[in-house]
């Protein structure tokens, strides 16, 4: 048996005006999606419990099968797995992102959570200033350290030496960036043991990359300068099983995003590099399905995220989310059924989940938590379906209240 899991990252949303009073997953046209839905079980699910907060790392760790308020200690432990970094007992991980944060008059504004999605090579770089600034202003946190990621999507690690206490508490609580796009900030600073010194950092990074060349180059081109780090997502290690030992199915992930990559890591999984894939909506998505094909003489799932749809919400664009939507169906959903169709006929069963994390709203541009729509189909598969994929047509199905539990069902009954 084959699976095929696929995670379009913020996918659900609700009614656009410019769309006719349509969803985006109801307004795209989705051929292989639709008549997947056609074929197997359709129905609702929520991967945010109600004392999380709605962000990819709870709902991606749910879809995955780790219940969060069982496995859940902070996003950039995570992505501190993806780089293969290895956590101690008492080391902390907080997630970096560069923006661009603007006085208005009123008030500091995030401007852009990605610093108008700046590049990798342009990250290092301020990063470095970052690690020489922190060095120079706060030598105290001389085990505190900067580590680059991929483009805005960086690390702050703390690594514990003998006698050296890190500050952070478990009561410690940040706020998403992507979450207060083109809103004030003032009252979205860190909070909680450790909270102060984080602010600190926060504010004192304006003036170590102010006037870096980066930024110098940048303003010359037009595009908005990383202004200052923003610090969230802090946390400890996570704790845990391999997906093989509650399953017994060794899994791939691609995906372009570290916090996949890390989620991947920590269940078990190869994580396969994609040339081309970039995470944003320019992302190449026929190189993803050519991978997810490759990847079946490996291993007997492959997930593909993509993270295009969430962008697109965060941006506030329903035609740009309209038209990634369309792009997953046509050349990652459609080749990889043909592929697995073809199989089948040849006598290896497969199935299907897909399923987005979490809703982004094109009209508030945020994360939400809330119902998504979910197919699971293919070989044996019985159930309700639906005549299309999206958020009402799917309604008819059954409702899984915890999300964890949906890609268990993946495997039930699976001698057939």
């Amino acid at each position: 048996m084959k699976y095929f899991v696929l995670i379009p990252d913020g996918a659900a949303d609700e009614p656009q005006e410019s769309l006719g009073g349509k969803s985006p997953l109801e307004y795209a046209s989705l051929p292989t999606l639709d008549r997947l839905a056609g074929q197997g079980r359709v129905g609702l699910t929520n991967h945010v419990p109600e004392s999380c907060a709605p962000g990819s790392e709870v709902a991606c760790m749910s879809l995955m099968g780790y219940d969060p308020l069982q496995y859940f200690t902070g996003r950039a432990p995570l992505e501190a797995a993806a780089k293969g970094i290895s956590l101690g007992p008492d080391d902390w991980a907080v997630r970096c992102n560069l923006v661009t944060i603007k006085d208005n008059g009123d008030g500091p504004v995030m401007v852009d959570f990605t610093a108008d999605h700046i590049t990798t090579s342009e990250s290092t770089a301020l990063l470095q200033a970052a690690q020489e600034g922190l060095v120079k202003d706060f030598p105290e946190l001389n085990s505190w350290q900067f580590v680059p990621g991929v483009s805005y999507r960086n690390l702050l690690l703390f690594q514990s030496e003998a006698n050296v206490a890190c500050g952070l508490g478990d009561d410690l609580r940040t706020t998403a960036p992507h979450d207060r796009v083109k809103q004030y900030i003032s009252d979205a600073f860190p909070r909680g043991t450790g909270s102060r010194f984080l602010t600190e950092i926060m504010g004192r990074s304006e003036s170590w990359l102010k006037d870096h060349p980066v930024n110098q180059v940048r303003k010359q081109k037009g595009l908005a300068t990383a202004t200052h780090v923003w610090l969230w997502g802090a946390g400890q290690r996570p704790a845990f099983e391999t997906f093989k030992s509650l399953h017994g199915v060794q899994g791939t992930m691609i995906t372009a995003v570290d916090l996949l990559r890390g989620l991947a890591k920590l269940a078990g999984w190869r994580c396969r590099e994609v040339e081309g894939a970039t995470g944003y909506l320019d992302t190449d998505y026929a190189a993803k399905g050519e991978a997810a094909i490759e990847e079946f003489s490996h291993c007997d799932l492959v997930c593909v995220h993509v993270e295009a749809p969430d962008e697109a919400g965060h941006e506030g664009n329903a035609l740009a989310k309209v038209k990634a939507l369309e792009e997953i169906d046509k050349k990652i959903v459609a080749p990889v059924i043909d592929q697995l169709e073809q199989k089948a006929r040849e006598g290896e069963p497969y199935r299907v989940l897909v399923c987005p994390d979490h809703p982004t709203f094109c009209s508030t541009r945020m994360h939400s938590r809330g119902y998504v729509p979910y197919i699971i189909a293919g070989s044996g598969v019985k159930g309700t379906p639906s005549s299309s994929y999206d958020e009402k047509a799917v309604a008819v199905g059954q409702t899984v209240n915890q999300g964890a539990t949906l890609i268990g069902t993946l495997f039930e009954n699976v001698d057939i």
